[in-house]
């Protein structure tokens, strides 16, 4: 009997220590297959806030609460399922739908900069939502609506990105990382947001502060900063977030090409980044990545100067002539 419960304990250890090992595989890959999407998360990070440009304080957290549920919406029900149905039935459609999401990325950010260097009329999904006449109820289901369908095609490159990340696996396991990678970036992302959003409200109740000296001289020069900082700190956000763009898609445009035979970008691009790391050895990672983005940077730029005017003078106008045909019909 002391022999046979012996063994069933060692039986329960085995089992616990196999399902120990495979909770840090499923967090180990999680986390390398969400850094390779770090681009994406920062520029949805920086153009959520815009969403919440002139509401009541009240409403601020509300609005990114109901974003955030959105987003998440996007990745377990329908993002996370449709990712899985492409890894087990059609694995080759895996590298274009990631190309022709580089491709979107790549013209979003690129447009973004065409428009601050020549102001013209806005466009695209950052653009909906943000002039919406009526009540504040309307206009508030308004901007959450357009932040929604705006995280949708960044949370699907997100998701994109993992799955592409993600090693040989079984079903399971592959399900479990993108779970968890889907639930850790959206909380990530919008706590970020959160913070970002009422920090102003913060620096104004610091700035305000009744204390006495010296504690009270600080608390208030440190409101009177966030206050006055974070104006800064969402244009920085949106150069950031707008040149994360730019470099994630011309990336994936890279590798997507190198996938398909057309390897001269980048290998160019890995030799640069080679040669000026080893002339910084104190300082090698940082300029090795920071050439190899210059490099992506530079290819979503160049394929993005041609898509510009395609998108403008070709794709936009037979959009508008189909949707019309097709508003008539109806």
């Amino acid at each position: 009997m002391s022999v046979g419960l012996i063994a069933l304990l060692d039986d329960v250890a085995f089992m616990v220590r196999a399902a120990a090992a495979s909770l840090d595989d499923v967090a180990g890959q999680a986390a390398r297959a969400g850094t390779k999407a770090a681009g994406v998360v920062i520029d949805d990070a920086a153009v959520t806030p815009r969403y919440v440009v002139g509401f009541a304080a009240e409403r601020e957290l509300p609005i990114v609460g109901k974003i955030a549920l959105g987003s998440l919406r996007n990745k377990l029900l329908f993002l996370l399922p449709g990712a899985l149905a492409l890894s087990a039935f059609a694995p080759w459609a895996i590298t274009p739908l990631l190309m022709l999401g580089g491709a979107y990325l790549c013209y979003e950010g690129t447009e973004k900069v065409y428009e601050a260097l020549y102001p013209h009329h806005a466009h695209g999904p950052d653009a909906e939502g943000l002039g919406h006449p009526g009540s504040d109820q309307a206009r508030e289901d308004s901007r959450v609506a357009s932040a929604i369908k705006t995280d949708f095609i960044l949370s699907a490159e997100i998701m994109a990105i993992t799955l592409a990340a993600l090693p040989e696996g079984t079903f399971w396991m592959r399900a479990a990382v993108l779970a968890i990678v889907a639930l850790g970036i959206t909380v990530g992302v919008y706590g970020v947001v959160a913070l970002i959003v009422k920090a102003d409200d913060a620096g104004l109740a610091l700035a305000g502060s009744t204390a006495g000296p010296p504690f009270g001289s600080l608390v208030r020069g440190l409101g009177r900063g966030v206050v006055y900082g974070m104006p800064i700190l969402l244009k920085i956000l949106a150069v950031v977030g707008t040149a994360a763009m730019i470099w994630v898609g011309g990336g994936i445009l890279m590798h997507g090409m190198e996938a398909y035979g057309l390897s001269a970008p980048a290998h160019t691009a890995h030799q640069a980044a080679v040669g000026a790391a080893s002339s910084v050895p104190f300082a090698a990672g940082i300029v090795e990545w920071l050439v190899t983005a210059m490099a992506s940077g530079l290819i979503g730029l160049a394929v993005d100067g041609l898509l510009i005017p395609l998108t403008g003078f070709v794709l936009a106008p037979a959009w508008r002539t189909l949707s019309g045909v097709w508003r008539r019909g109806v």
